[in-house]
């Protein structure tokens, strides 16, 4: 009877609307058994915001910057409690070392390619020294993470400029952000299909602590997709071994964290633990050239490290252990479906060289699900 429902159900949706540029759960795919928040969006926590700036030139350029704040003041004045959690090294998250060391996040995050890392954190720095009360500030730590894109991007060209950096930032809101090929997802490839960016959200229940979980993802990385528990890269016999075409499994994800729970530094640090579990659900393996990292954060105000510290002793609330389960259960389901959403709202793409990465055919994969 569920399957004839969701036939039914599909049926019509797909008459109506096809499939181009629709999210899993607007097909009737429910990820997971915990419930969204009302944008199934990073956003859905309280103050934090995203911007993109996509960068799409001629032939050649496929590129861009996302940027994510998690809350809409200065966020140097009023730092976040933060972690990193590092599933395979082969990267360059800029900044991490701080973050670990302090365990806050004084700037926005961005994420961009390989090679516009540098040109990132000047335009960070930039924008963090430019802000009002920052005028004595002498050190920031801009933290910018990447995925290399230059299968289908002129990426040794650099064409990400400062300016797009603060771009993305100044046009970050509140609202759901794009997803697919936008941002610094715009060239980016997974499981041999066009990838890019995706977000989710659970929301925990009031007796757990009505506490969001959001979670954005830059996907560009291999493995033998998975979907709602069907092998669908085995079915689609495109997967990692099945050719030596495929083989190639690197490129890197980045998975942004954010929630309003007010959690410490090395809570967090267990919470982006546990998003890497959602990646692997997805049939990511963390290849040698794959950089896989989280950065998670609390937005909770009670949290928030002020720049200027007044008093000798800080006096914080935060979820014990015990309780921290939940939480971690909403990473994880959180992270599996914006992978998924990278997925599915991505589109064909040709760039660099002639090269062309064609999207998941999400039609074949909703029937494998029906099936399921």
């Amino acid at each position: 009877m569920k399957n004839l429902l969701f036939s039914c159900f599909a049926f019509f949706l797909f008459s109506q609307i096809g499939f181009s540029q629709q999210r899993p759960r607007e097909l009737g795919i429910e990820i997971g058994v915990m419930a969204p928040g009302p944008e199934n969006s990073i956003t859905d926590v309280s103050g934090v915001k995203v911007g993109h700036t996509t960068l799409i030139k001629g032939d050649s350029v496929r590129t861009g910057v996302t940027a994510i704040l998690p809350h809409g003041g200065n966020i140097f004045q009023q730092k976040v409690p933060a972690a990193v959690y590092v599933g395979n090294g082969f990267g360059k998250l800029a900044g991490s070392t701080q973050i670990k060391e302090l365990g806050n996040l004084e700037t926005p995050i961005v994420l961009t390619n390989t090679l516009s890392v540098p040109t990132a954190m000047n335009a960070v720095i930039s924008y963090v020294l430019d802000l009002k009360e920052n005028e004595d500030v002498r050190s920031v730590n801009a933290v910018v993470g990447e995925t290399n894109d230059g299968y289908l991007n002129d990426i040794r060209g650099r064409h990400v400029s400062e300016e797009d950096v603060i771009a993305a930032i100044e046009n970050a809101s509140e609202e759901r952000p794009k997803e697919g090929n936008v941002g610094a997802g715009t060239g980016t490839i997974a499981f041999g299909y066009k990838g890019g960016i995706g977000t989710a959200s659970r929301l925990l229940p009031e007796s757990l602590g009505s506490y969001t979980v959001g979670v954005l993802v830059q996907s560009n990385f291999g493995g033998v997709l998975q979907i709602d528990g069907v092998q669908v890269g085995e079915k689609l016999k495109k997967f990692f071994f099945s050719n030596e075409l495929l083989n190639n499994v690197d490129g890197s994800c980045m998975i942004v964290v954010a929630t309003d729970a007010p959690l410490d530094n090395r809570n967090l640090e267990r919470l982006a633990k546990r998003a890497f579990l959602g990646l692997a659900k997805t049939g990511g393996i963390a290849s040698n050239g794959s950089g896989d990292y989280i950065i998670a954060f609390s937005t909770a105000e009670s949290m928030r490290i002020p720049y200027k510290i007044e008093n000798r002793l800080l006096s914080k609330e935060v979820v014990p252990n015990d309780l921290m389960s939940p939480l971690f259960m909403a990473a994880i389901e959180a992270t599996e479906e914006a992978i998924i959403n990278s997925l599915f709202m991505a589109e064909t793409m040709t760039g660099f060289e002639g090269r062309k990465i064609e999207k998941l055919p999400v039609e074949k994969v909703i029937e494998m699900i029906k099936e399921k």
